[in-house]
């Protein structure tokens, strides 16, 4: 969005009248990714009894937990397409009835084949939310506080995290363990599934509170309602202005209306392969194996399942807590100097991980650490959490919130979202077997991916902070060798 000098002081803060508005609109799109963190790390308390359950070996415990991201894949895909044609919030609804489906499902289930078509339909929701909510925000968001905004949806996903987590302890411990029984001859890993129908019911109700999104009702040549919800989002003396710039975008947009993200570098236009890279960084790393897998990982080393359960709470908060501290530093400090530290913090504490490990004694499920070596694994673990928390978690969704241009950016984000939830899928299902093989080769592997994004942030990844929308892709644009040598 544009601003005038005549635009009153303090009008795009976080504090001022139409921020407060703009966060409104955010926390409620963002409630999304609260789904998106409550389903994908639920089946952390449940994993070791769907396990003994079903009797699955370890390569078909890792499918049965990572199947659901081919879902999320497929939802991401298919989810900016959908967008654009019906509209952002129809989209948010298709994902919160998903979502209270398989959460029903999952908690019924009762074989493996009916359960991964459940975790499969979750995926599909998680998918869906991961596109929508950070594009809808990005359209929504005044350029001043748009990265504080985007940062949101990591804040959610982290609250997700959280919520998942703790019900998870509350259930298992009232029961005396998750494979006990609870109320109504349910053992206590179905309830953790059956909580989400609590949060998916809440987003489905919130989709209807929110105004469709100005560039999508423009687009659609409904430009009376754009301006009267841009109304309440942007100063009455630079309305007119806000929607001139908006319109020529749009119009723009129509002129490329066979856009493509196809181009030369291997298919795909090099703006697209920039947010695939960094969505492929963010999961490499293995963040999701903490969150997947912690109660399993401190259950193994020897912890008791209540321990591990209030360990991975913790980790859980931990999360929360620094993703405060990024959504707080981020139109502040800039998105590359955190993405940088974050990496640096990563590599050492995934490092410090792979040199605990191999003081491991015994395999599979009897290894254990001795002293001081499981303190160390799980100190370095959380120094790790804070890292991504605080960096790559919330800023690569803001940054594939800012770097496509319009007129590929469903599409684009779709695709990237997509890489994202194959590489968390590759990441997920192979973490079993490559953990019962070697745990410090594992993290050793994790934290290579965590130098090279170092590298790869530094070398290809410009500054974003501060710019208008539609100018960040000129950051990307690579300048013809001929016009350099003219300035020369």
């Amino acid at each position: 969005m544009s601003t005038s000098d005549s635009v009153p002081t303090g009008a795009f803060s976080m504090k001022g009248p139409y921020g407060r508005r703009a966060i409104g609109l955010s926390v409620a799109a963002a409630v999304g990714g609260f789904l998106f963190g409550f389903d994908s790390s639920v089946i952390n308390g449940a994993v070791d009894s769907i396990q003994g359950t079903y009797g699955l070996n370890a390569f078909l415990t890792g499918f049965v937990v990572a199947v659901a991201l081919l879902g999320c894949a497929a939802g991401a895909l298919i989810a900016g397409s959908l967008s654009d044609r019906w509209g952002r919030l129809k989209v948010m609804r298709l994902g919160a009835v998903m979502f209270f489906v398989s959460s029903v499902g999952t908690a019924l289930t009762f074989s493996v084949p009916d359960l991964v078509v459940w975790r499969v339909m979750s995926g599909l929701g998680i998918g869906i939310a991961s596109v929508v909510a950070p594009a809808y925000i990005a359209e929504i968001a005044p350029r001043q506080i748009r990265g504080s905004l985007a940062s949101l949806q990591q804040l959610a996903i982290t609250l997700g995290i959280f919520g998942a987590l703790m019900s998870d302890a509350v259930l298992a411990n009232t029961a005396g363990g998750a494979s006990e029984t609870l109320w109504w001859g349910m053992e206590a890993w179905r309830w953790m599934f059956l909580v989400g129908v609590l949060p998916s019911a809440v987003y489905g109700v919130l989709s209807y509170t929110l105004p469709e999104s100005p560039r999508y009702l423009i687009a659609k040549g409904r430009g009376d309602e754009a301006r009267e919800i841009f109304s309440r989002l942007v100063p009455a003396v630079d309305l007119d202005q806000t929607l001139r710039e908006l319109t020529r975008a749009i119009e723009s947009d129509r002129k490329n209306r066979n856009a493509s993200v196809r181009g030369p570098v291997m298919g795909l236009q090099s703006i697209v392969w920039v947010g695939i890279i960094l969505s492929v960084f963010q999961q490499f790393v293995g963040i999701n194996v903490i969150f997947y897998y912690s109660t399993t990982l401190w259950k193994a080393v020897g912890f008791d399942e209540s321990d591990s359960l209030t360990i991975s709470v913790i980790t859980s908060v931990t999360n929360v807590l620094v993703t405060l501290i990024a959504i707080f530093l981020v139109d502040r400090v800039g998105r590359k100097p955190i993405l940088l530290t974050g990496s640096v913090l990563m590599t050492v504490s995934l490092a410090a991980m792979a040199v605990a490990f191999t003081f491991a004694q015994g395999s599979g499920e009897d290894v254990s650490l001795p002293a001081p070596w499981g303190t160390i694994a799980l100190i370095a673990a959380n120094l790790f959490v804070v890292g991504f928390g605080a960096s790559w978690g919330p800023l690569v969704w803001v940054l594939l919130g800012e770097i496509f241009p319009s007129r590929i950016r469903g599409k684009a984000l779709g695709v990237a979202a997509g890489a994202q939830w194959i590489a968390n899928f590759l990441i997920t299902v192979s973490f079993p077997a490559m953990s019962t093989w070697s745990l410090p080769l594992t993290y050793g592997m994790y934290a290579l991916f965590a130098a090279l994004s170092f590298l790869y942030v530094a070398w290809k990844i410009p500054e974003t902070k501060g710019m208008e929308l539609e100018k960040t892709e000129t950051l990307f644009v690579q300048k013809p060798k001929a016009a350099k040598a003219d300035r020369s």
